[in-house]
């Protein structure tokens, strides 16, 4: 950069020039051949009038960044198809029941009818962990604890439709319910279920006396139950439209108004619910037919943040815990599998394969592979979330100080 001219520039020197009057042929061309030497003939005040030395190689190759900086921001392929389909025979075809988990120590579980198996991801093997006879069953919902290690399942009895057994591990906790049990989520040692009676009850698997408290009021099924990750809220759907907004601390059989935020915005039954893993207080609701809608709300002021027409059936949704985007699963008409991008809600990709509505989503542990079960008795693992290779490459880039930044070694 040339300060002294851009000095002269912004002094007005140009302007003088301008207004000199005529001279002689001989005095232009000395002028001109001045200007030429002093370089003054340039419009821009500031300027390069030079380009960059070439540098050397070695030079070039130290100030380049990395090679993989530039595969972790391409756009991540999503394969259409699944990468596994297995079989699921007499899966029950019900919106409302939720037969599907995957737990933290890689082992999926999966209802069907009057058994529940496991499949173990890491192996493959498949094992019956029960079986029961037909006036005990079916199983109605199923619910890994964060450890891995115990699963709660849900039996309907239809010999005595008073009463429901639930099975712990090697405990079986009766009692609470009067009719069946179709949402189930863990709050550390507290068992929240939800019922067809419309009863929300938490159950201490510690003690014996196990029913430790309840919420009240829908006043249809509960068929959507989900702790946020602190433990101190609970969202809960029904069959009657109803999202609400539970405290761990106003749980109590005395109190007439226990709900934090009561939102009645669906049109249909709301069994869709996750929270957001990098927004505590952003919860993701989807409504059924008739509703279509996936609706975002802060829970701590009560606000809806948005609301999307998805076109379809909202029967599940699942964060991402890599990326900022949603997957939804639907019913009628298509049965697919949505990725969205939040906030802006663009669809990424759309994935095709059941041929009856989607019933139930897990995440694997890792985050990036999604189990969906369907009615047309299939359960499918889809790659959505990316691979585990590409989280260890953003991982370890990430663990580095200023690793964008090129340097020499």
């Amino acid at each position: 950069m040339d300060f002294d001219y851009a000095h002269y520039m912004l002094t007005g020197g140009k302007v003088e020039k301008e207004n000199v009057g005529p001279c002689s042929p001989s005095k232009q061309v000395y002028r001109k051949h001045l200007a030429e030497i002093l370089n003054m003939n340039r419009t821009r005040i500031l300027a390069f009038k030079n380009k960059a030395p070439s540098s050397e190689k070695n030079v070039q190759e130290s100030f380049s960044p990395p090679q993989e900086t530039k595969s972790v921001k391409r756009r991540r392929h999503i394969s259409q198809s699944p990468e596994r389909v297995m079989d699921a025979p007499e899966i029950i075809d019900d919106f409302y029941l939720n037969l599907l988990d995957w737990g933290s120590s890689n082992v999926i579980a999966i209802a069907l009818g009057n058994a529940v198996y496991l499949w173990d991801s890491s192996d493959g093997s498949i094992s019956e962990l029960l079986s029961t006879d037909d006036d005990i069953g079916p199983v109605t919902s199923v619910k890994w604890a964060t450890d891995g290690r115990h699963l709660a399942n849900w039996l309907e009895q239809f010999t005595c439709p008073t009463m429901g057994l639930l099975s712990y591990s090697l405990r079986t906790l009766r009692g609470g319910h009067s009719l069946r049990v179709s949402s189930l989520d863990w709050n550390d040692h507290i068992l929240t279920t939800g019922g067809m009676d419309c009863m929300i009850i938490n159950n201490d698997v510690r003690i014996r006396s196990h029913n430790i408290s309840a919420y009240r009021g829908h006043n249809e099924e509960v068929c959507g139950l989900k702790w946020c990750s602190s433990g101190r809220q609970l969202a809960s759907g029904g069959n009657d439209n109803v999202l609400y907004i539970w405290c761990s601390s106003m749980a109590s059989s005395n109190s007439s108004n226990q709900w934090l935020h009561r939102f009645m915005d669906h049109s249909a039954a709301v069994k869709a619910l996750s929270w957001c893993p990098f927004q505590s207080n952003l919860l993701a609701s989807g409504g059924g037919i008739g509703d279509h809608c996936i609706k975002f709300w802060n829970t701590n002021t009560g606000a809806c943040l948005n609301s999307v027409n998805t076109g379809s059936q909202v029967c599940a949704l699942l964060w991402s815990t890599h990326e900022r985007e949603l997957l939804s699963a639907h019913g009628f008409n298509d049965h697919q599998l949505t990725l969205w991008k939040y906030p802006s809600m663009v669809k990424i990709a759309e994935l095709y394969g059941h041929t009856s509505r989607v019933l139930s989503m897990a995440k694997s542990p890792d985050g990036y592979t999604v189990a969906s079960a369907a009615g047309d008795e299939t359960l499918r693992l889809w790659n959505v979330f990316g691979t585990p290779t590409m989280g260890k490459l953003v991982a370890d880039r990430k663990q580095e100080p200023f690793s964008n930044v090129p340097r020499i070694r």
